[in-house]
């Protein structure tokens, strides 16, 4: 065996594993003065600060097993009693400063773009070019500054930060490239000195870099684009789903318009597929398409909510019709005489309490739940408003915070999907009414 040494031999150490990782597995033994992580060969080094607070943790360790994100590492006493300059260059890359970084994002749940990037590292100085693509580490970025100091300072800022929420853990680590070469500006390379560059031809690829492909992009042509959101949602996202996204939700799509078919021309229109769409997210435009009258576009706030309304509202019955519900090949709807604009509609739900909304949408159910009542609303007032959509099977009035709310329970979710379309946001005893569905299975 090894001669005892502060500086401790890791194996085993994946991808997924960042520096903060093993500092929370050592640091309850002593301090640390030194971190070299040996990502070719899955590998680290670490040097406690005298030779018995490394000796504790080898023998704690010798009884238990080591365990970081559900992968065993290994541990025993280096044959380096100290940690030199040369043996923390040896690896060739990863702690020799230089102006670029190689970004590792570990457990990515939402899109990460080079707009995402750009605002998450241009606090530390100016970034010059960005270049993301896909590898077998995952989803992978190279960051060029203009000054090798901003590199240094976003590394020792940000290295182990997670962008969200309990999720895309930042692994930073220098890059050995001397100049990033990027060929097009678009959502996965962009040279911020040269704003010329064209935008990517399908199916092409940055050279030099691998693929990045169309995972983790979001559609919208920078901060401004009405695809970008979900950066300011994503808190709201984790607060809805703290255990993880639902069953069937990947987050990881970016497109935010949806092609509606199947619908009942005679019975549809904007409002009312308004009216459903909100539900799982703020609604931009609907188009209904001429040439095809049961045919809809709509394009929602994010490439979340879409999913959520493609995952929730696919097979919903409607009007006599089942609903299909599919992602769209056009990035948005174009303004025109034809599109219904309801980007500033106060209707659109997530502007309020986005986290409560993320948390309540589900498929169509047999119970609505009815909020935003007149204080002197009756059970039969409601039932005289509801009953025309189908048969009413139960109802129960009641408070909450004050606020009088009510639970309608309808023979099917059809019944109940036609009473929401059609009377969400309408006028019951001078209060404008909101309606969705409910989860519970009875009254």
């Amino acid at each position: 065996m090894t001669e005892p040494s502060k500086v401790i031999h890791i194996r085993n150490v994946g991808h997924e594993i960042s520096e903060n990782d093993l500092l929370q597995l050592f640091q309850p033994f002593g301090v640390i003065t030194k971190l070299v992580m040996l990502r070719a060969k899955n590998q680290a080094l670490l040097q406690m600060q005298d030779v018995p607070s490394a000796v504790n943790a080898l023998q704690f360790y010798s009884n238990v097993q080591p365990s970081i994100r559900g992968r065993n590492v290994y541990v025993q006493f280096s044959s380096h009693q100290e940690l030199t300059t040369m043996d923390q260059n040896s690896q060739g890359r990863g702690d020799e400063p230089n102006r670029i970084l190689l970004v590792t994002i570990h457990h990515v749940l939402y899109p990460i773009t080079v707009e995402v990037l750009h605002q998450v590292f241009s606090p530390h100085g100016v970034v010059e070019k960005i270049v993301t693509f896909q590898k077998s580490a995952g989803f992978q970025a190279l960051i060029q500054y203009q000054l090798p100091q901003n590199a240094v300072s976003a590394r020792n800022s940000l290295q182990g930060r997670n962008i969200y929420d309990g999720c895309c853990q930042l692994d930073v680590q220098f890059s050995n490239l001397d100049e990033l070469q990027v060929n097009y500006n678009n959502e996965r390379s962009r040279d911020f000195t040269n704003p010329n560059l064209p935008s990517e031809q399908k199916g092409k690829s940055p050279q030099g870099y691998g693929d990045a492909g169309g995972m983790y992009s979001l559609q919208g042509s920078g901060p401004r684009g009405v695809g970008f959101p979900q950066m300011g949602n994503a808190a709201a996202i984790a607060a809805a789903f703290p255990g993880g996204l639902p069953p069937g939700i990947s987050g990881t799509n970016d497109r935010c318009t949806v092609i509606v078919s199947n619908l009942n021309p005679d019975r549809i229109d904007e409002d009312k597929l308004f009216n459903l769409f909100s539900i799982y997210g703020n609604i931009v435009r609907i188009k209904l398409l001429r040439n095809k009258p049961d045919h809809a576009l709509v394009q929602m706030g994010d490439g979340f909510q879409a999913e959520l309304a493609v995952h929730f509202l696919k097979g919903a019955m409607l009007f006599g019709t089942r609903l299909e519900v599919n992602y769209s090949k056009h990035p948005n709807i174009i303004t025109g005489p034809d599109t219904h604009d309801y980007s500033n509609s106060n209707l659109n739900r997530f502007n309020r309490n986005a986290a409560k909304n993320y948390r309540y949408c589900c498929s169509p159910t047999k119970m609505i739940h009815l909020s935003s009542l007149p204080q002197d609303v009756t059970e039969e007032e409601i039932v005289a408003h509801k009953e025309e959509h189908g048969t009413i099977v139960g109802t129960k009035l009641f408070e909450m915070n004050g606020k009088k709310q009510a639970l309608v329970l309808f023979e099917n979710e059809e019944q109940a999907t036609e009473a929401l379309v059609c009377k969400h946001a309408t006028s019951l005893g001078g209060s404008i009414i909101r309606i969705s569905f409910s989860q519970l299975q009875n009254i």
